[in-house]
């Protein structure tokens, strides 16, 4: 699927496609995905009225700060979202990155579609001369798979909070630091 799948910006029309994609995975509860939909329409400019959803007017662009959240889609060649990743600055740091929420349609796992996204966030964070990139993730047994995603990708464990989201639920965090070039620091 990775050959004729492309990233691209997400909309507000991919509102409801992002949820059933939140929601098919399993792997988020309900608050989770309400979390992410708050963060997608703080970022793509939507939010939800009477079941609808409805666009955002923006002040000027010339004065907007830049984007808290910063989102991307991964789309079939029919332009049906099939994942996303959502990612932004973290504040009060020099160059450091979350990643928010990286989520694939389940039927579309094992595709290479979360590497794909991966690949072009941390693409396009090299651009802005991130120096790293962070990913907090769950130590439950269901999130053996993500885990282990991370750290076939260059991610390494950096912490581990326990019992942080739940008794017997650590907060992991893993880390991948980029090579900047010579003079911007380490």
């Amino acid at each position: 699927m990775t050959a004729t799948t492309h990233i691209g910006e997400l909309a507000p029309m991919h509102r409801e496609r992002l949820a059933e994609i939140l929601r098919t995975t399993k792997a988020f509860r309900e608050d989770e995905v309400e979390v992410a939909l708050e963060l997608f329409d703080e970022g793509c400019g939507s939010r939800e009225e009477g079941g609808e959803t409805v666009a955002i007017a923006s002040p000027p662009a010339s004065r907007l700060p830049l984007p808290d959240y910063l989102f991307l889609g991964a789309f079939t060649p029919e332009e049906e979202l099939v994942g996303y990743a959502c990612y932004g600055a973290t504040p009060g740091t020099d160059r450091t990155f979350d990643l928010y929420w990286i989520a694939v349609d389940p039927e579309a796992h094992g595709a290479g579609i979360g590497t794909l996204l991966l690949r072009e966030v941390e693409r396009r964070l090299e651009g802005h001369h991130a120096r790293m990139l962070v990913v907090e993730t769950s130590s439950r047994s269901d999130y053996g798979p993500t885990r282990a995603f991370y750290e076939r990708r260059g991610y390494n464990q950096a912490a581990r909070v326990r019992e942080f989201y739940a008794p017997g639920d650590d907060r992991i965090i893993f880390t991948k630091r980029f090579h900047l070039p010579h003079g911007q620091g380490a």
